[in-house]
């Protein structure tokens, strides 16, 4: 509606009469009515200022009865609420300017004493950002009516993003002793206690919430708080549960079907991240798991073909820049792939996995001090992280600084000791660079046992471990120990090979070199022993 029409509606809202609009008259007056007029249809001779006396007799009377009524209802004041709901009207269509005008009118028309307007400008301020202030505008609706428990929901919803989590909590059950429980004080509750670290507290309340009513960012939160300790099973069957009532949520199925594809369940991946694509085309999340999926089954055009379709309606986002970045690194676009990254990094500068990206593609460039940068400011947003370390010592070791390269791959060890790439750039650094053969050959046999329970790895992880273990002498699984025993056997063969060449040579040669056979048989049999 525009502002003409909003302005004419308030105008009929303004001059509506107090009185129904549909008013029913009494019977007695309808009787007076006829009867009137048939008194004068029937006396002719009559004057006609007698005639007009006696038909304007009726008016009054009605007149008159109406304003008996009124009278009896007692005065009529202006109501407070008589432009509530315009202002809901604009508020829902966000249209803030026309709401805040209305608003203000009806603020100086009831001296501060309407509780929704107040309510509505509160909404709208906390929209624009003005926390506090809306804070003080909740409160004042709880002033004028403390029986309502959603201003108080209001204002410990302020409270939490004013981080002040236990005075929020104690609004909360305030407002649950007013209403009684709900599902949005529940879930409430758990957010707060999930900010003040109180795992299983928040837990609790976000399944008491699903109890009451079950909501799509109820299901969301609980997955996430599961996520978050590292409860990956769990996080699953809620969304599971998620989508058995809600089969068509696209931000459920987008979720599960993450979580599946860092499982490294493609073929369950593929299918949720598939429905969810059927009910939302254009859904970026969804569009960027799908081709994270494609990468890493090494269709990087595939893959790059999804993630433009992705920018067109998301082309802000950190994740999808990073991605591109390494489709461009995996097809050996170096360049391309840093000034992705790049955008990235400025689009989320506090991203670890970007600053991770980044040291990698610089120590790829043989930018040794940009990667060395990149992998320090990245541990000071995650010092949990090995492969961080692994990184850092890496480039310490390229530049140099041979000793605290060695602490920094001793640090990646006591954090990600059964990551194969931390092992074998340990072993490697260890024999190549410091000569300790020792432990690069018990580092590399720690490598073997994690190999045997997982040998899905990279072929240029395995490749190095085997170029590693035959300079170190080191057996693979049986297959150097074959190799080993093959080449004893070989050494035996080529010995028996010469003593029968030396003594075929020794009979064609004559007497003195016969003198000499017992030697070379002497020198034999010294090398058996040896062997």
């Amino acid at each position: 509606m525009s502002a003409e029409t909003s302005t004419v509606l308030t105008t009929k809202a303004q001059s509506a009469p107090q009185v129904p609009v549909k008013p029913k008259h009494d019977q007695g007056d309808v009787g007076t009515v006829q009867a009137s007029q048939s008194v004068v249809t029937k006396a002719p001779n009559q004057s006609m200022q007698e005639i007009s006396h006696i038909s304007e007799t009726p008016k009054v009377s009605a007149i008159s009865a109406r304003r008996n009524r009124s009278r009896r209802k007692g005065t009529a004041f202006p109501a407070l609420e008589r432009r509530n709901w315009l202002i809901h009207m604009h508020y829902v269509r966000k249209d803030y300017a026309r709401c805040r005008d209305l608003i203000e009118e009806q603020i100086k028309e009831t001296k501060n004493r309407c509780e929704y307007p107040l309510h509505v400008k509160a909404m709208i301020l906390r929209v624009d950002g003005d926390i506090q202030q809306s804070l003080k505008l909740f409160q004042r609706c709880h002033q004028i009516n403390q029986s309502n428990p959603e201003n108080l929901k209001q204002i410990g919803k302020n409270l939490i993003l004013l981080g002040r989590h236990k005075s929020a909590i104690e609004c909360y059950k305030t407002a649950m002793g007013l209403g009684g429980k709900d599902w949005q004080i529940c879930q409430s509750l758990g957010i707060c206690a999930q900010f003040l670290k109180d795992y299983k507290q928040a837990e609790a309340h976000f399944s008491e919430a699903l109890t009451l009513s079950r909501h799509v960012i109820t299901y969301q939160l609980l997955s996430n708080l599961h996520l978050n300790h590292g409860e990956v099973a769990s996080a699953k069957h809620v969304l599971e549960k998620g989508i058995h009532h809600y089969g068509d949520n696209v931000e459920l199925l987008t979720s599960l079907g993450v979580l599946y594809l860092q499982a490294g369940d493609f073929h369950r991946a593929f299918e949720l991240l598939g429905k969810s694509l059927t009910y939302d085309p254009e859904n970026y999340k969804a569009i960027l798991a799908a081709g994270s999926l494609m990468q890493q089954h090494g269709d990087f055009d595939v893959a790059l073909s999804k993630y433009r379709a992705a920018a067109q309606s998301c082309p802000e986002s950190s994740s999808l820049w990073n991605n591109i970045a390494m489709c461009f690194f995996g097809k050996k676009k170096l360049v391309a792939a840093i000034s992705c990254l790049k955008r990235a990094h400025y689009l989320s500068p506090f991203d670890w996995r970007i600053l991770y990206n980044l040291s990698l593609l610089h120590l790829t460039m043989q930018q040794f001090a940009s990667s060395f940068q990149f992998a320090s400011t990245a541990l000071t947003l995650k010092r949990e992280d090995g492969g961080l370390y692994m990184l850092l010592a890496i480039s310490l070791a390229y530049l140099g600084q041979e000793n605290n390269a060695n602490q920094a791959f001793q640090q990646a060890l006591t954090l990600s000791g059964d990551d194969p790439h931390v092992l074998v750039n340990f072993a490697s650094f260890l024999h190549h660079t410091l000569a300790d053969s020792q432990q690069a050959s018990q580092i590399l046999s720690r490598f073997k046992k994690i190999k045997k329970d997982s040998p899905n790895f990279d072929k240029e992880v395995l490749d190095a471990s085997k170029k590693l273990m035959v300079a170190l002498n080191i057996a693979d699984d049986g297959e150097l120990g074959k190799k080993s025993s093959e080449t004893t056997t070989d050494k035996k063969k080529k010995r028996k090979e010469k003593r029968d060449s030396t003594a075929q040579k020794s009979d064609s040669k004559g007497s003195l070199e016969e003198r000499n056979l017992p030697g070379v048989g002497k020198e034999a049999e010294n090398e058996e022993k040896r062997d």
